[in-house]
């Protein structure tokens, strides 16, 4: 037996597992990961999936554990390229199926098939079942792969509530019933293993929510993440309690909630609660909730342009409350920080439920103790979430007696083998990132970055000239034009002198009897990097523009 991390350790989301039984492969979870700051113009960030194309011939199947896009997101990249059976629990193949069929090239793809709780699949080497878990979101299934060395359990994203509705509820006669069975492996969320907070039920955020809807007098904006079924279904509860209308503002949002509503796993207090977004006029900003999700499920980007007066429909303004009912991961601290600004800029109040409660669908160190209390493995694998996340959850099984060579915080492509009666990390396979950029998939690499970071800091120096190759002689002077870098009417001197190096350095390039346009080329960025930097501390992006005439055939040609 391996298991094999793709994604999903050491960073925020972009769960991706691999469980191999002799030759068969499982793959848990197919997600995506929203880019941090320094991915410039990154829409997301998903697996890489170049092992599993080597061996796609083994795979048996994608086991998803929830309808979030940290776990299916990644789905239509997949199966746009290989066409394998995907299981999950009725929404979460609800959920993939909105994904998947919005993309052109995978919308045919129906490869689909529904499980429960009690659903068990038997393959040829092993077998795999699932167990209910709390998240913030329903019908969140937790995935058991039973082999002859033992069980390998994954819990998804998970956390326990005493109180949550039956809907939500974890299932401990099961938890319990598979610890008695010899449970080899535990690969279990980590996302909130530092925090020593007891989180607040679900039943209390609602209640959150619903005063502060009762005590605000003007318009509010909910800012959610578009697959939080459970933070969706209280704000829709609380805004018929304070006597306010819901307005949903993207058609991805209704389409989820359409789709939830359906299932029967969301519900309307009343058949009038929501109201068209032509109809927002109408509505007396008491009256009124306005529901956000953003683009992909992201609201914090429409809060900004809702701020900045960039959003297609609404404009935050004075008397408007915005109310940020999901909470950010440790990196996006610093822009909801920045947004919170802008709101505040435009006149608005701020507020989020995390404010007054700790409100997460991760578990904390209870929870995590609670779970391997249960499933008693022999090896524990923290998974979701940074290097720190991690090792902190390693430091709580260690406390509760697991010794540390039993426990493996793995980075991505690390091979864990199960040998002998022992389980060890083997050789590594070579995994990175692929990254989405418009309709680009893997084709943005860290040269293409590099450039970005340096465009965005530096800006771009353009120095144009026109050379006869024939005549050994420079037809016009350098034409220079920057961009993020100087302005140019303020920066003669610099631009002269910029003119006349190149003028010099092309001049020396046409006397040399060996001339070569890579040379060339390679001279002016290097004699204007070392001159510009002297002048200025700053490294701009250098393109030199040469163009040759030639007047045999009166045309003009250009190198770059």
């Amino acid at each position: 037996m391996k298991i094999m991390p793709l994604g999903g350790v050491r960073e925020n989301g972009k769960n991706m597992y691999v469980v191999e039984v002799d030759d068969e492969i499982y793959i848990l979870d197919c997600g995506l990961m929203y880019p941090e700051n320094e991915l410039l113009g990154i829409d997301v960030v998903i697996p890489d999936f170049s092992y599993l194309e080597k061996n796609i011939d083994r795979v048996v199947g994608i086991f998803l554990t929830h309808g979030h896009a940290d776990a299916i997101g990644a789905l239509n990249y997949f199966v746009k390229q290989h066409s394998v059976p995907v299981f999950g629990s009725a929404l979460t193949i609800a959920l993939a199926k909105l994904n998947v069929k919005a993309d052109s090239k995978t919308k045919r793809f129906n490869d689909f098939h529904v499980i429960d709780k009690d659903t068990t699949i038997d393959f040829k080497h092993a077998s795999v079942s699932f167990f209910k878990t709390t998240h913030s979101i329903p019908d969140s299934l937790g995935i058991v792969i039973k082999t002859n060395v033992g069980s390998v359990v994954y819990t998804g994203d998970f956390k326990f509530d005493q109180s949550a509705t039956p809907e939500y509820q974890s299932d401990f006669a099961r938890l319990a019933q598979i610890g008695q069975d010899h449970v080899l492996a535990l690969l279990s969320d980590s996302a909130n293993a530092e925090s020593p907070y007891k989180m607040a039920s679900e039943r209390d955020i609602g209640s959150s929510i619903l005063d502060t809807f009762q005590y605000h007098d003007g318009r509010i904006i909910v800012a959610s993440v578009a697959s939080n079924i459970a933070r969706i279904q209280q704000v829709i509860n609380a805004a018929a309690k304070s006597g306010r209308k819901v307005i949903l503002t993207g058609r991805d949002l209704e389409k989820i909630i359409r789709t939830a509503m359906r299932l029967k796993r969301l519900a309307l207090p009343t058949p009038d609660i929501l109201v068209p977004l032509k109809e927002m006029r109408r509505l007396a900003p008491e009256k009124t909730v306005i529901l956000e999700t953003g683009k992909m499920g992201e609201p914090i980007k429409a809060l900004q342009k809702m701020a900045t007066n960039r959003h297609r429909s609404i404009r935050i303004k004075s008397g408007d409350l915005v109310y940020i009912t999901t909470t950010p991961s440790h990196a996006m601290e610093t822009t909801v920080a920045k947004t919170k600004d802008m709101i505040y800029r435009a006149g608005a109040e701020v507020k989020a439920v995390s404010d007054d409660i700790h409100a997460s669908g991760h578990g904390n160190k209870d929870d995590l103790q609670l779970m391997l209390n249960l499933i008693k493995p022999t090896y524990l694998i923290p998974i979701q979430g940074e290097y720190r996340l991690l090792a902190a959850h390693a430091k709580i099984a260690h406390e509760m007696g697991m010794p540390y060579e039993n426990i493996f915080i793995t980075s991505k492509g690390d091979v864990l083998d199960y040998h002998k009666n022992q389980m060890h990390l083997a050789n590594q396979v070579d995994v990175g990132n692929t990254m989405i950029d418009g309709i680009g998939v893997g084709d943005i690499g860290n040269i293409v970055l590099r450039d970005r970071k340096m465009l965005s800091e530096d800006g771009i120096f353009v120095a144009v000239i026109t050379i006869n190759r024939k005549k050994r002689m420079i037809v016009s002077h350098p034409q220079i034009t920057t961009r993020g870098f100087v302005y140019i009417k303020t920066s003669h001197d610099l631009i002269r002198e910029s003119a006349k190096l190149v003028t010099k350095t092309v001049q020396n390039n046409l006397d040399n009897k060996e001339f070569d346009w890579s040379h060339l080329k390679q001279d002016i960025r290097e004699a204007l990097s070392s001159f510009l930097f002297e002048q200025t501390r700053r490294r701009p992006v250098i393109l030199p523009v040469i163009m040759e005439v030639n007047q045999n055939r009166r045309r003009t040609a250009s190198k770059s």
